[in-house]
C-alpha cells in the first residue's frame, strides 16, 4: 500500500499540487525588487538623446533594433510578475501621453532600490509607501510653480517646433531639426479649430531608398500601390468609395438559368455587361473622377472604368477606406450605387508618383480641406525607417498634448534636480519615519539626470553635484546637464545662446503623470507580502515526494 504524505497545514494545504508560495521579506518583497531592479537597469542605458539602441528579436523572430522603451517592452514579453507591473504603468504611461514611457521604468526602479535599504534598515513597507506617497503629493504640487514657458498659439509652426524639438531629439539626435520641421509642418497643418486633435489623423508612409532629407509631408494620403486602370491622373476630383468589390453583382441567392441557345447564351452575357457598363456610366455621369473599391476590380470593370475615364485605387484594409474616406469627407457606400452630391468626397489632385523603384498613389488636397497629412520618410533600411517613425509618433502625441496643455518644464535634468532638492527641505520639516522614505524618493529623482550624462559619456556623479549646486542659487532651476559637453558641465536648457544649442523643454503633462505612474507603480509593488502562483493546467508537476506513487 502506497505511503500517503500529508500536506503541511496553512495556505499550501488548500492548493493544487505543484503550485508555490513565497511570503515574507525575504522570499517575496526582496524577490520582487531585485527583478524590477534589473528591469530598471536594462532600460537605463537607453535614457536620453545619447542612449544606446537595443537589438530584440521576438518570438516570431522578427527584428528590432531601437532605443524606444515602449517598443523594448512590448516586444520583450516580460514574465516576472512584479517587473510587469511596472510595464503596465509604463504603457497607461504611453496611452496617456505617448512619450516619458521609460521615464516610468526607469524612477520606479529607483524607488524601489532606495525602499530595499530602508527596509534592511528595519522601516516597514507600510510607513515607505506612505512616505513615498507624501513625497509625490509635494512633487505634484511643485511641480506647477517650476513651468518655465507655455504655448497659447498651437498654430504657430516656430513656437511649435521649439518644444517639440527635446521630444524627437531624444530618440534621434543629430536629425531633429529636420523631423522636428516635418512633425510641426503635418500636425499645425491639420490642427481642428474646435475639435480635439486627433493622432490617427497623421499617417506615415516608410519608402527604402535614397535618404532622410528626401522625406516629405503631403498633405492628404498616400498608399503604396498602383492603380488598376490605365487612368492614372486626376486633378480637382471628385471621389466615390464602395466598401465592397467592383464587380458584376452576385445574386443574394442561388439560382438555376436554363439557356438552350447559342442566342440565349449572348444575350445573357450582354444583359449582365450592360448593366456593368449602365451602374459605371451613371457613376461617371455623377461627376466621379476616381473610383476607390475596398475589393478586386474585375476585368470588365476595368475596362468600362477605362472607357468613361475613372481612374481606379484598391484598397484591401477597411481602416486605410475609413481614413480615405475622412481625408476626402466622403462617405463609404457598402455597395455600387449612383452616389448623391452629398456622399462624394472631394481631392485637388490624384496621381500616381515613383519614389527610388517604389510606386505611390497620392491623394493630395493642398487647400485647408486636408483632414490627414502624411508623412513619407525615406531611408536605407526597414529598422531605420522604423526607428524614425517612432521619433515621429513621439513628436505627434507631444503636439496633441501640448495643443490642450501648453506649459512646458525645463528639460535636461532640470526639473528632477530641482524637485529632489524642495522635497528633501520637506523631509526635515516632517516627524515621523516617512521623512526617511521621503528623503529617499528625493534621492531617486536623481538616477534621471545621472543617466542622462552616463550615456553621454560624463561622469554622472560629478554632473549631479554641479547640479546641486547650481540649483541652491535662486536663478538656477533651469539649469541643466549640458550632454554637449566633454566634460560635466550645466546649462542654461531656457536660453539658448545660438541657433546650434536649442532649448529644451520636457511636457508638463508628461512629467506629471510619469511621477504619478511610477510611484503607484512602486508602492503596488512594495505591498505585496505574498506571491501565490497556482500550477498550469497541464504544465510540470512538483517532483513527487519518496514512496508517494500509487504502486501497491
Amino acid at each position: 500500500m502506497a505511503l500517503s504524505v500529508p500536506k503541511a497545514p496553512g495556505v499550501s494545504q488548500m492548493l493544487k499540487e505543484g503550485a508555490r508560495m513565497y511570503t515574507g521579506l525575504e522570499e517575496a518583497i526582496y524577490r520582487n525588487i531585485d527583478a524590477c531592479k534589473e528591469f530598471a537597469q536594462t532600460m537605463r542605458s537607453a535614457y536620453g538623446p545619447n542612449g544606446m539602441n537595443k537589438m530584440i528579436i521576438n518570438h516570431i523572430d522578427k527584428q528590432f533594433v531601437t532605443s524606444d522603451a515602449g517598443t523594448i517592452m512590448r516586444e520583450l514579453d516580460v514574465e516576472h510578475p512584479a517587473a510587469r507591473l511596472m510595464v503596465m504603468a509604463s504603457e497607461m504611461q504611453d496611452a496617456e501621453v505617448g512619450d516619458g514611457t521609460n521615464f516610468v521604468v526607469i524612477f520606479a526602479g529607483a524607488l524601489l532600490e532606495k525602499a530595499e535599504e530602508l527596509l534592511r534598515l528595519g522601516i516597514t513597507t507600510g510607513e515607505i509607501a506612505d512616505g513615498y506617497e507624501k513625497a509625490l503629493a509635494k512633487a505634484l504640487e511643485v511641480l506647477p510653480k517650476l513651468v518655465c514657458h507655455e504655448i497659447r498659439d498651437c498654430r504657430n509652426v516656430e513656437k511649435v517646433k521649439e518644444c517639440l524639438k527635446a521630444s524627437i531629439m531624444s530618440k534621434q539626435y543629430g536629425q531633429e531639426d529636420f523631423l522636428t520641421d516635418l512633425v510641426a509642418k503635418a500636425c499645425v497643418a491639420i490642427l481642428p479649430d474646435n475639435a480635439t486633435f486627433n493622432v490617427d489623423n497623421i499617417r506615415v508612409c516608410k519608402i527604402v531608398g535614397c535618404g532622410l532629407t528626401k522625406s516629405e509631408v503631403v498633405h492628404g494620403m498616400v498608399f503604396k500601390r498602383f492603380v488598376e486602370g490605365d487612368v492614372t491622373y486626376a486633378e480637382n476630383a471628385k471621389i466615390v468609395i464602395f466598401s465592397c468589390p467592383l464587380d458584376i453583382i452576385q445574386t443574394e441567392t442561388k439560382g438555376t438559368v436554363l439557356i438552350k441557345t447559342a442566342d440565349e447564351l449572348l444575350n445573357f452575357s450582354a444583359g449582365e455587361e450592360n448593366l456593368l457598363e449602365a451602374q459605371i456610366k451613371a457613376i461617371a455621369d455623377a461627376g466621379v473622377k476616381v473610383v476607390v473599391a475596398g475589393g478586386k476590380v474585375g476585368d470588365m470593370a476595368l475596362h468600362y472604368l477605362n472607357k468613361y475615364g475613372l481612374v481606379a485605387v484598391r484598397l484591401n484594409s477597411k481602416f486605410d477606406i475609413r481614413r480615405l474616406s475622412r481625408a476626402v469627407n466622403a462617405t463609404v457606400l457598402p455597395r455600387i450605387t449612383t452616389p448623391t452630391q452629398e456622399e462624394l468626397g472631394q481631392c485637388d489632385k490624384v496621381c500616381i508618383e515613383e519614389l527610388g523603384d517604389t510606386t505611390i498613389v497620392a491623394f493630395r488636397n493642398e487647400g485647408k480641406n486636408s483632414r490627414i497629412s502624411t508623412i513619407v520618410i525615406r531611408g536605407a533600411t526597414d529598422n531605420y525607417l522604423d526607428d524614425i517613425e517612432r521619433a515621429i509618433d513621439d513628436g505627434v502625441n507631444n503636439f496633441k498634448a501640448l495643443s490642450t496643455d501648453g506649459r512646458y518644464l525645463p528639460g535636461a535634468g532640470a526639473t528632477e534636480i530641482e524637485l529632489a532638492t524642495q522635497i528633501a527641505s520637506f523631509a526635515d520639516t516632517l516627524p515621523g519615519l516617512e521623512q526617511y522614505a521621503v528623503r529617499r524618493f528625493a534621492t531617486a529623482l536623481e538616477v534621471l539626470p545621472k543617466a542622462l550624462a552616463d550615456n553621454s559619456g560624463l561622469n554622472g556623479t560629478e554632473a549631479v553635484n554641479l547640479l546641486y549646486l547650481a540649483h541652491r542659487e535662486a536663478s538656477g532651476k533651469n539649469v541643466g546637464v549640458n550632454i554637449e559637453a566633454e566634460k560635466p558641465k550645466t546649462m542654461d536648457v531656457t536660453e539658448s545662446a545660438d541657433d546650434e544649442k536649442p532649448k529644451i523643454y520636457d511636457l508638463y503633462q508628461c512629467k506629471h503623470w510619469s511621477l504619478k505612474y511610477a510611484v503607484e507603480a512602486a508602492v503596488t509593488i512594495l505591498k505585496v507580502e505574498q506571491i501565490i502562483r497556482a500550477k498550469r493546467a497541464g504544465g510540470p508537476t512538483a517532483p513527487q515526494a519518496a514512496g508517494s506513487d500509487d504502486e501497491n
